[in-house]
C-alpha cells in the first residue's frame, strides 16, 4: 500500500521541496568526502548533542516519504548555508514556484498510486467474490452482498429505521482484522440506515440471536475512497455479526 502524502511541517516541506528542485542528478561525485562514521552514544553524551540528534533524526522522518525524490548532500548543504547566513539561491517568488510544482508532483504521483491501487483491489475483490459466491451456503442478494447464516434468530427483523445492538468482527479478504466490538467494553449501537449500505441491507436479514457472515463488496462498504489509514480503495469487507437486540426507533444510548 502506498503511503498517503505526509503532512509535513512548514519547515520541513518548504526545506525538502526547494532543495530537490536544484538537486544535480546521479549519484555521488568523482572525489566526494566518504560519509563519516555513524555517529555512537558517546558523541552525544550532552543535552545539546541528545537534542540535536533527535531534531535531526525527527527531520529525517518527516522527509522519509520522499526521500527519493531529495539530494541528502544537497540538503546538509543547504541547512549549512542557512545556519551561516548566506543568502538563498532563489528568490521568494521562484522558492514559492518550485515548492508548488513539487507539491503538485507529489499529488499527481499520490493519485495515480492511489487508482492503481484501487484496479487492483477491485479486481481482486471481484475474483474473490465470483469463488466465495459458489461456497456451501453462501447467497447473494441483487445488490452484491453475500452472506452466510451461522446461526438464525428469533422474533421481527429490524427496518432500516430501527435502532440496533450488534457485536461483529470486521475483516479483510485477507483475513487481517481491522475493527471488532470484543476488543471493547461494550458492543455496537446505531440506527441501521445512518451505516454502511451492505450493513443496512445484510442486518435487516437476521433476527434476533442470529449470527451472519457478511461479504461487501466496495460499493456497499467504504467505496472507490476507501478509509485513510485503515482501508485501502476498493476494499471487499467480511464482517462476522451477530444480532443481539433491535431496540426500535430513536438514538442509540451510547455512541461507539
Amino acid at each position: 500500500m502506498p503511503r498517503s502524502l505526509l503532512v509535513l511541517s512548514a519547515l520541513s516541506l518548504a526545506l525538502a521541496a526547494a532543495l530537490v528542485a536544484c538537486a544535480p542528478s546521479g549519484g555521488p561525485k568523482p572525489g566526494a568526502a566518504a560519509a563519516p562514521a555513524p555517529l555512537a552514544a558517546a558523541d552525544v553524551a550532552s543535552e545539546k548533542a541528545k537534542i540535536s540528534y533527535v531534531v535531526g533524526r525527527d527531520f529525517a522522518r518527516s522527509v522519509e516519504p520522499i526521500r527519493a525524490e531529495l539530494d541528502t548532500e544537497l540538503v546538509l548543504r543547504a541547512v549549512r548555508d542557512a545556519q551561516a547566513g548566506r543568502p538563498s539561491l532563489f528568490d521568494d517568488s521562484e522558492t514559492k514556484r518550485i515548492r508548488d510544482g513539487f507539491s503538485a508532483h507529489l499529488r499527481d504521483k499520490h493519485d495515480e498510486e492511489v487508482k492503481a491501487l484501487a484496479a487492483r483491489n477491485l479486481a481482486a475483490g471481484e475474483a474473490f467474490l465470483a469463488k466465495n459466491a459458489k461456497a456451501e451456503g453462501v447467497k447473494t442478494t441483487a445488490s452484491g452482498l453475500q452472506y452466510q447464516a451461522l446461526r438464525e434468530g428469533k422474533g421481527a427483523r429490524p427496518q432500516a429505521s430501527d435502532t440496533v445492538r450488534v457485536n461483529y468482527v470486521g475483516t479483510l479478504i485477507d483475513g487481517r482484522k481491522f475493527e471488532s466490538t470484543y476488543d471493547t467494553d461494550h458492543p455496537a449501537e446505531f440506527v441501521l440506515a445512518q451505516v454502511m449500505p451492505g450493513w443496512t441491507e445484510g442486518v435487516q436479514l437476521m433476527a434476533p440471536g442470529a449470527k451472519y457472515r457478511f461479504w461487501m463488496p466496495p460499493k456497499l462498504a467504504y467505496g472507490e475512497r476507501g478509509l485513510a489509514g485503515q482501508i485501502e480503495p476498493n476494499s471487499v469487507l467480511a464482517f462476522e455479526v451477530e444480532l443481539l437486540e433491535v431496540a426500535g426507533q430513536g438514538a442509540p444510548t451510547h455512541d461507539e
